[in-house]
């Protein structure tokens, strides 16, 4: 069932406590999949009337129980509970590791010394036994099932810690040895201390360095950079990287390379050839890293330090180190395809194999061929370095020691179906059990995130007085650059944050203080059938290589401890590694840039992994039938002004067309507001309230000017706050959006269009406008009522969050297709079936137009 459609607790609601057979024991049995008599224990509960958070526990479960009804699943239950002798989580401890791989002890790679990485082995699982002693179970809990993952043969030089025959974590040694030592320049100064102070001239002339009292916050900074396992290896991994044209770092989150590298780079002068470029597959992580770097050197944002995403650029030409999006950095391969301002092109995070770096992969290894003087330097989290060293003509790899603590991983009996509820009650059942910690959790995206949000605000209203207070800190790739921040702040004493997060903190991101991770085990991904031309956003179970990112989350300062709501064996039959999103996407943006770019040649492109021919086929003739490609293939002069554009092809298409419709305005405003998540947001125990509400933007002409309603409204109210919470609207993406429409419209002037040209209150043309980029996206009525696609002929549905849910419109066009249990369409409008041959004939051809099934 959908979000959508699951009834959550009511914070008015009062806590009612469980008797007889539905006691804490057996609703946490329920849950867990554990015997009675198994059950976590409240540690912190106390004797009395006093609100405790058994209390609490009780009330989640038993509405959880409540709420599944299906006869059959109920005696499934019943019969595990009575039969199973497992407890409700299965542990493992896993030692550290060198980049997060898997201890496999399949690799040969070695050091900068040539000295080879042996990896951890794992002792086979134990049988059954009691655990006398731990920190996230209840004491003397029979029958787990404890698997000893311990350390044998780590290098001790690359793993600082290690952990005991017992399967208890070693000590850590903050002072960590690496095989990559840190020299001198011959006057006891390291290049990054040599900017320290200023100079102070003698009356003789002689120079020499004044010291001044570094400030509180430098003071810190410098000894957090002091203690990166990193940055004792600065001299060896300079000279590698100005000794070769390519170089590959290996190195785990939290190793320090994002944030310490381009400052070894600058100290060593690179910066007086040009500029270091470092790209990131996610913004949230190109704004936070940026920021970080221009803390550390002292200078303020936008200077020497900047960054740039889609929609926001902070650089100036002073910038000398420039942290960017993957896709930022293809668009400047427009204006200059040899990349001539910059001396170093650093792409981070390569072992997530998205689309855009792919073929920046493909792109700057042409460049260097025309410009040896242009360092390229590969970074990566996992070990699975020798593939990027062979493509890019057998680069230098550099092993670089991490920083990880051993996290103990526990399993679920079984995968938790509902998992945002089982993430809620894991949450909670942590938070008032647990010693001090933040929690880490993994959602799919925004609306899972929201939804958790306010679940666990409304419910920890009911906490103990006694017990810490929680702070619930959102992080996601569309989320406002100030609220991004908020989960890099430290957090305040007595307090607990919980942090909700898509796998954007997998690797992209380091945040301090993690203790213990709850993993779903799910992320949300394109999928796209080139054979039918369908693409769509699906939520399915992550790789072994994802979950055990996720889980490492929790070691980066101590011991921690990570949360499957998965068994073991589903973890078992998990793919190794997640498949290249060049595998698995719709290629028409990056064959459109690639084509912008000089490169006319897609099929024989230099692609790490290749698509498939079909891939490649279907974005050809995507791009053909939007008008982007004539005849020949090569780029038309709408493709060239499609390409200047930040959006994707189709929304491009969109917005030129826009000029000859007549309806500029209301277009910009649908695109940016279709550009960012959830703008209604529904209130468990205000659902009457939320829906009335909505009913004042609503257009049945469909979703599109649903939208436009919405900005237009809050556009009118000055952005108001209080406008927002009566409405039930999130400000924080109306926000967002009002300034993705100010860039809109800069980029729309700069092409010759009049922005503020309107259609008024005839909507046909705004329609007939998006039918033209989205006319692959269109679905006819069926006699039996059901939607089938124009394209693919596939079965879908209108999602339930659409104004036009329980409608049936003959034709319909649609902006996504997503996923779950069903095929949804989303972002749905009403549209004539005959306009498809007058706004897209080059593709529905000169005959009768399509007429409903």
């Amino acid at each position: 069932m959908g979000l959508h459609k699951r009834r959550h607790l009511n914070s008015k609601d009062p806590l009612e406590h469980q008797t007889g057979t539905s006691s804490r024991t057996a609703l946490l049995s329920s849950h867990l999949g554990r015997p009675n008599g198994h059950a976590m224990v409240n540690r912190s509960a106390k004797s009395g009337t006093e609100p405790n958070g058994a209390a609490l526990l009780e009330e989640l479960l038993r509405r959880r129980r409540k709420r599944r009804k299906e006869k059959k699943e109920r005696k499934e239950r019943k019969r595990r509970r009575e039969s199973n002798e497992e407890s409700g989580w299965r542990v493992s401890v896993v030692a550290p590791t060198v980049g997060g791989a898997a201890s496999n002890g399949q690799s040969s790679q070695s050091d900068l010394n040539g000295q080879p990485l042996q990896q951890p082995e794992e002792d086979p699982a134990l049988p059954s036994q009691p655990l006398a002693e731990r920190r996230t179970l209840d004491n003397g809990v029979n029958g787990l099932r404890v698997t000893n993952g311990l350390a044998k043969g780590i290098e001790k030089d690359l793993v600082p810690s290690a952990i005991a025959a017992n399967g208890s974590s070693g000590t850590h040694n903050d002072k960590v040895k690496t095989r990559i030592k840190s020299k001198s320049l011959g006057n006891g100064h390291t290049p990054s201390t040599l900017t320290n102070g200023s100079q102070h001239v003698h009356k003789e002339g002689k120079k020499h360095k004044r010291k001044h009292q570094a400030s509180p916050l430098a003071q810190r900074l410098q000894a957090e950079r002091e203690a990166l396992p990193i940055y004792k290896a600065q001299r060896a991994i300079t000279d590698e990287i100005m000794r070769h044209q390519s170089v590959v770092i290996v190195g785990e989150t939290g190793s320090g390379k994002t944030t310490q590298i381009p400052q070894f780079l600058d100290a060593a002068g690179l910066t007086q050839q040009g500029i270091i470029a470092i790209t990131q597959p996610r913004r949230v992580a190109a704004i936070s890293i940026a920021k970080r770097v221009a803390d550390e050197l002292g200078t303020k944002l936008g200077d020497k330090v900047g960054y740039s995403i889609r929609f926001d650029d902070t650089t100036s030409p002073s910038t000398k180190i420039k942290y960017m999006t993957d896709g930022m950095l293809l668009r400047e391969l427009l204006s200059d395809n040899k990349l001539k301002r910059y001396s170093a092109i650093i792409l981070d995070e390569a072992h997530e194999r998205t689309l855009r770096t792919d073929i920046l992969f493909g792109m700057v290894k042409a460049i260097q061929k025309e410009r040896k003087d242009l360092k390229i330097i590969i970074m990566s989290a996992t070990l699975n370095a020798e593939r990027f060293s062979q493509y890019f003509d057998n680069a230098k790899v550099i092993y670089v020691a991490g920083r990880q603590f051993p996290v103990r991983t526990f399993a679920a009996v079984q995968r938790q179906e509902d998992y945002v509820d089982a993430a809620l009650v894991a949450t909670f059942q942590l938070h008032m059990e647990e010693p001090r910690g933040d929690i880490l959790v993994f959602l799919t995206g925004q609306e899972e995130i929201d939804n958790l949000q306010k679940l666990i605000e409304e419910n920890a209203r009911n906490l103990p007085p006694k017990c810490p207070k929680i702070i619930v800190t959102p992080i996601y790739a569309k989320l406002p650059a100030d609220q991004q921040a908020k989960v890099f702040e430290p957090t305040p004493p007595g307090t607990r944050k919980i942090i909700l997060s898509t796998n954007v903190a997998e690797t992209s991101i380091t945040i301090s203080g993690i203790r213990y991770v709850v993993d779903t085990g799910m992320a949300k991904v394109r999928s796209y059938n080139s054979k039918i031309g369908m693409e769509s956003l699906v939520v399915q179970p992550i790789s072994k290589a994802s979950a055990r990112q996720r889980s490492g989350r929790a070691g980066r300062e101590a011991p921690g401890f990570c949360y499957r709501l998965y068994s073991e064996e589903a973890f078992d039959s998990l793919p190794e590694d997640s498949e290249p999103e060049i595998m698995r996407c719709n290629l028409a943006s990056v064959i459109l840039l690639l084509k912008a770019s000089g490169v006319d040649d897609v099929v024989g492109f230099d692609y790490m992994d290749r698509p498939s021919r079909d891939s490649i086929i279907r974005a050809l003739e995507q791009l053909y039938a939007l008008g982007a490609l004539n005849d020949d293939g090569r780029l038309s002069s709408l493709g060239r002004q499609m390409a200047e554009l930040p959006l994707d092809p189709v929304y491009s298409k969109i917005l030129i067309q826009s000029k000859a419709f007549k309806c500029t305005k209301e277009v910009i405003s649908i695109i940016a507001m279709l550009s960012v998540d959830l703008v209604f947001y529904t209130p468990n125990d205000k659902r009457e309230q939320a829906g009335q509400a909505r009913k004042r933007f609503m257009n049945y002409d469909g979703d599109h000017i649903t939208l436009y309603n919405v900005l237009k409204g809050y556009q009118s109210v000055h952005g108001d706050a209080g406008w927002c919470t009566e409405n039930f609207i999130s400000g924080r993406s109306l926000k967002q959006a009002l300034d993705i429409r100010k860039q809109l419209v800069t980029f729309a002037e700069r092409m010759g269009i009049d922005t503020s040209v309107s259609c008024g209150t005839d909507f046909d043309p705004i329609l007939k406008c998006f039918l033209t980029g989205c006319f692959q996206n269109v679905a006819l009525r069926t006699p039996t009522g059901e939607y089938k696609t124009m394209i693919g002929n596939q079965t879908v549905f209108i999602h339930p969050s659409s104004v036009l849910f329980g409608k049936k419109p003959v034709a319909v066009l649609y902006n996504e297709l997503m996923h779950t249990t069903r095929q949804y369409m989303r972002n749905i409008s009403v549209i004539q079936p005959q306009w498809l041959l007058e706004c897209a004939p080059q593709y529905y051809g000169r005959g009768e137009a399509p007429a409903a099934r």
